[in-house]
């Protein structure tokens, strides 16, 4: 074989390499809803052929259940239209006033409610968002928000679901003591961890270390690179500060080591806040990311 022809097969192979989509084998790729939010409408098949072709087989639903207003489209055809591209319904983001213990009722039906609609999608896992911080962090506060999580959370294990705390810059379990806190408020048997690494990362965590100290509660994970910006106000978020995969300042390898010490089997979400190029674009980059840069250290 001449230099040439070896040089031709090397560019064949690397190019092949570029085009390979996220494996989901252990890992399992997803993304989420309300980045499509920020673009014009389109139909909800829209969004599928985009994860289809980019390989993120699953996504988050946002604004459930007005959801099927917004893209006029039923559950069951939600249903029909993911079966056929190969893709899953893997969560919702559920949120309510769980720091209000006269409204805890009401939350856990929500909750219910929420759970049961994800059961037709045979998915067992709900991503518990915490109030406003508008709402107060003092301790009443955030007991009354830790005993509704574990409500929320026995009522999950009762139905085959798993429920876990997203943290999230602007609310209530935003910094590293605060989600410390929340664990050591929410039974380990009833509540998990389903943190977002960019809001770790903007709220001054160090995701991995946060990462491999509650590693054995992850039940899932958002996977969203993140850069601080120097004219960030404190307490709020803001979606420029939002990248795609490799582009910002967060060790995504480093996660990648903890998943694999855990042998971890589940969902990733890249939730993009934005899309400087377009959803299609930006889900094409990270799933390049992810196949050349965390694939070799766990799959």
């Amino acid at each position: 074989m001449t230099r040439r022809e070896t040089l031709a097969l090397m560019a064949g192979s690397l190019a092949r390499a570029a085009g390979r989509l996220p494996a989901n084998r252990n890992v399992k790729w997803a993304l989420g809803s309300n980045l499509w939010n920020f673009f014009p409408r389109v139909a909800f098949t829209d969004i599928l052929d985009v994860m289809k072709d980019t390989g993120f087989i699953g996504i988050r639903l946002t604004q459930f259940p007005q959801i099927f207003k917004t893209y006029h489209i039923t559950a069951a055809e939600m249903q029909k239209e993911t079966s056929r591209r190969g893709c899953q319904i893997i969560t919702i983001s559920f949120n309510g006033p769980t720091h209000d213990p006269a409204r805890r009722a009401g939350v856990i039906a929500n909750a219910k409610t929420a759970m049961s609609f994800l059961k037709e999608f045979e998915a067992n896992h709900l991503v518990v968002f915490p109030p406003s911080r508008s709402n107060g962090t003092g301790e009443a506060t955030f007991k009354a928000m830790c005993e509704s999580f574990n409500e929320i959370g026995a009522t999950a294990r009762e139905m085959g679901f798993y429920a876990g705390l997203h943290n999230h810059m602007a609310e209530i379990v935003q910094n590293e003591d605060e989600i410390d806190r929340c664990m050591a408020m929410t039974d380990p048997k009833l509540f998990y961890f389903s943190p977002d690494t960019a809001h770790l990362h903007l709220a001054g965590c160090d995701v991995v270390k946060t990462l491999e100290k509650h590693k054995h509660r992850l039940m899932m994970a958002d996977y969203k690179d993140a850069k601080r910006l120097n004219n960030a106000k404190p307490d709020t978020f803001d979606r420029d500060s939002i990248f795609d995969l490799g582009d910002g300042e967060i060790d995504f390898e480093g996660c990648h080591r903890v998943l694999k010490s855990i042998s971890f089997k589940g969902w990733l979400v890249v939730d993009l806040d934005i899309a400087r190029q377009g959803p299609r674009n930006s889900y094409e980059r990270c799933g390049a990311y992810a196949v050349n840069k965390l694939e070799r250290i766990y799959a």
